[in-house]
C-alpha cells in the first residue's frame, strides 16, 4: 500500500448486489451519499466469502450476503474498520472476530422494517387466497377445479409472530385492517408497545397452538437454530400455514416436510432455506402447498434504497469519526 493510497478511504462493496445486467440492485443515485473527498469505492470480486487480502485493503466493506469467517481476518495488514451490512440479520458475519479485531459491524433495521413486515403480510394473503395453486390451475387450463380450492377468510383469524422487534411490530400494524387477533412470543418484548399493538405474549407452545397464520420474525442464533421443529408443528391446527422470511435454519425442514405431506398443518410461504441456494431437487419445492421465493421477497426499490443508503451513511461516519447508528458490534 502506498503513502497515497493510504490517505484514501477505500471502500468495497460486495458483488452479490449486481443484478445480471451489471447494475447495482439499489441504483445509482444512492451512490450520492458516498461523493465525498478522500473516498473511493469499488464493487469486490468478494462473493460468497471475504477474504484476507479486501481486509487487508478496504477501509469499509458494505455487504449483502458475502461472509466474514475467522479466517478472512488471517492478515498481516489489517486496514477493515467497518462491515456495513444491507440487511439486519448478520449471522454470515463471524461477531466474534470482528469485536477482536476492533472491527464495527453495522446494520441497517430501517431499510427492512416495512418491506420484509410486507412480505409476511404478502404470503399471508397468497396463502389464504391459495394463490399458487390457483395460478397453476388457470396456467394449464383447469378452471373448473377452483371450487376445489377455498381459500381462508382473515376476519376473525390469529395471526401469530415468533418475535416482535421491528419487523414484527410493523407486521402488526399493517395487518390491523384485517380485523385478526395477535399473539406472539418474544422474551424481550415491550410489555407497553404490544399492549399499544393488540398483541397477546404467550408461551410458545401456545403460540403454536392457537396460531392459523404463524410468522417467524426472530434472528438466527444459537438458541432460534431448529427451533421450528416437528414438537411445535405436531401443536399447529390443520388449517394453519407456517411463514418464515427471517432465516432458513430456524426452521427444521424435514419436520417441515412431514408435517405438509402429512397434512398436519395447510401449507407455509418461505423465502430462506436452511442452505441457500436451496437445491432444485428440496422436495419442498415440489409441494402445491408452499409458496417459495428466491431470499428475495422483499427486494424492491424502496427497500433496496433505505438498505444502501443506512450503509453508505455508516461509511461515511467511520470516515469522519463518528459511530454510527445501529452497530452491533463496539
Amino acid at each position: 500500500m502506498s503513502a497515497n493510497d493510504s490517505k484514501i478511504f477505500k471502500v468495497g462493496i460486495t458483488s452479490d448486489v449486481l443484478m445480471s445486467n451489471g447494475e447495482p440492485i439499489f441504483g445509482q443515485e444512492v451512490f450520492d451519499i458516498l461523493n465525498q473527498p478522500g473516498l473511493e469505492w469499488e464493487f469486490m470480486d468478494a462473493h460468497p466469502e471475504i477474504l484476507p487480502e479486501h481486509v487487508a485493503r478496504y477501509d469499509a466493506i458494505c455487504a449483502m450476503l458475502t461472509r466474514l469467517t475467522p479466517a478472512s481476518l488471517l492478515t498481516a495488514q489489517p486496514r477493515l474498520k467497518l462491515i456495513a451490512r444491507f440487511g439486519v440479520g448478520y449471522d454470515t458475519i463471524d461477531l466474534g472476530s470482528c469485536k477482536k479485531a476492533g472491527i464495527l459491524l453495522t446494520i441497517a433495521p430501517d431499510g427492512v422494517r416495512r418491506p420484509v413486515a410486507v412480505s409476511a403480510i404478502t404470503f399471508m394473503l397468497m396463502l389464504a387466497h391459495k394463490v399458487g395453486i390457483k395460478d397453476r390451475l388457470t396456467r394449464s387450463g383447469r378452471w373448473v377445479e377452483k371450487s376445489d380450492h377455498i381459500g381462508t377468510g382473515l376476519t376473525g383469524r390469529v395471526l401469530g409472530s415468533i418475535g416482535v422487534g421491528n419487523i414484527g411490530a410493523e407486521m402488526f400494524r399493517l395487518a390491523r385492517p384485517f380485523d385478526m387477533h395477535f399473539i406472539a412470543h418474544d422474551p424481550y418484548a415491550d410489555p407497553a408497545l404490544m399492549a399499544s399493538l393488540g398483541v397477546e405474549l404467550v408461551d410458545m407452545e401456545t403460540l403454536f397452538a392457537r396460531a392459523d397464520f404463524l410468522t417467524v420474525n426472530c434472528p438466527l442464533n444459537d438458541k432460534t437454530k431448529g427451533l421450528v421443529d416437528a414438537r411445535l408443528l405436531a401443536l399447529m391446527k390443520k388449517t394453519a400455514y407456517v411463514i418464515n422470511t427471517a432465516r432458513g435454519p430456524i426452521v427444521d425442514e424435514s419436520a417441515l416436510y412431514a408435517a405438509l405431506v402429512s397434512h398436519q398443518i395447510a401449507g407455509a410461504g418461505l423465502d430462506v432455506f436452511e442452505v441457500e441456494p436451496t437445491p432444485a431437487d428440496n422436495p419442498l419445492l415440489q409441494l402445491d402447498n408452499v409458496v417459495v421465493t428466491p431470499h428475495g421477497i422483499c427486494f424492491t426499490d424502496e427497500c433496496m434504497q433505505a438498505l444502501a443508503a443506512s450503509a453508505f451513511r455508516a461509511v461515511v461516519d467511520v470516515m469522519q469519526g463518528r459511530k454510527p447508528p445501529y452497530v452491533v458490534s463496539t
